[in-house]
């Protein structure tokens, strides 16, 4: 997928292994919001940013695929990614990975200084206030792990959301609660995970929002998948795709009801 839009920064899309995997219609809504935005955008052969090998220790399988990943965008001007731990582990974690590697620690900073979440880069970066979407009804925003505490990824959503025609934000009692996704915690420790969503799912009852937003694929499904067990009829919706205007696509786990 390449678009060429001219004068505007050439953008690296990380689509990231999810939503390549399990809803690609958001990596299409992050095309169309940066193409709006005056951007080129292609979408290199990429794989996965190597935070699970990361987290759970794997520092030579981490290096190796990090190593790839440098690669493929360093022709881009900026790197964006419609996940906020896809964006903190390439931005926060690349160079303390290569600490201290001649070969490498420069183009690991490099790569990091120039990698964003997907919606803090059009606020903070492109200067967006904007956008021309609507939806009809009432919505939360969860805020994932990553994105809020290493990214500081809070106001931006919301200050678009804000001007979603038709559509109402309604905020939680603690949006900023991990909803016990994590990754492979909710592998490790189901149990726990599961009393986590639990309360998560609590919470977005309590607003009576017809759906819930966030910014990563992961929560998205363990929040869905939660509510779905639970009866709950609250949608699930990666932000990126009610900003562009496509909702038109089965609203996350509901096309297995």
């Amino acid at each position: 997928m390449t678009t060429t839009r001219s004068g505007g920064p050439r953008i690296g899309l990380f689509a990231t292994c999810l939503v390549d995997l399990i809803r690609p219609s958001i990596g299409f809504a992050a095309a169309k919001l940066l193409e709006d935005a005056g951007c080129t955008v292609e979408v290199p052969p990429q794989t996965c940013c190597g935070q699970p090998a990361y987290n759970s220790g794997d520092r030579a399988d981490a290096k190796a695929i990090a190593r790839r990943t440098i690669e493929a965008f360093e022709p881009y001007d900026h790197v964006v990614a419609p996940s906020g731990s896809c964006s903190a582990t390439m931005s926060k974690h690349y160079p303390e990975l290569f600490a201290g590697d001649p070969a490498w620690e420069g183009r690991a900073r490099a790569h990091a200084a120039k990698t964003h979440e997907l919606v803090s880069f059009l606020v903070d970066v492109l200067s967006v206030t904007a956008v021309s979407a609507q939806w009809e009804g009432s919505a939360t925003y969860h805020d994932s792990c990553s994105g809020l505490r290493e990214l500081k990824v809070h106001a931006q959503p919301r200050n678009l959301l804000g001007g979603v025609a038709g559509l109402e934000l309604r905020e939680m009692a603690h949006p900023e609660v991990c909803c016990g996704f994590g990754g492979t915690f909710c592998v490790k420790y189901p149990d726990i995970s599961n009393v986590m969503v639990g309360r998560k799912t609590d919470d977005i009852a309590a607003t009576e929002a017809d759906m819930v937003l966030a910014g990563d694929l992961g929560c998205l499904m363990n929040i869905a998948g939660k509510l779905k067990r639970e009866g709950r009829r609250t949608e699930a919706r990666h932000v990126a795709e009610v900003l562009a205007g496509m909702t038109d696509e089965p609203a996350i786990g509901e096309a297995e009801r």
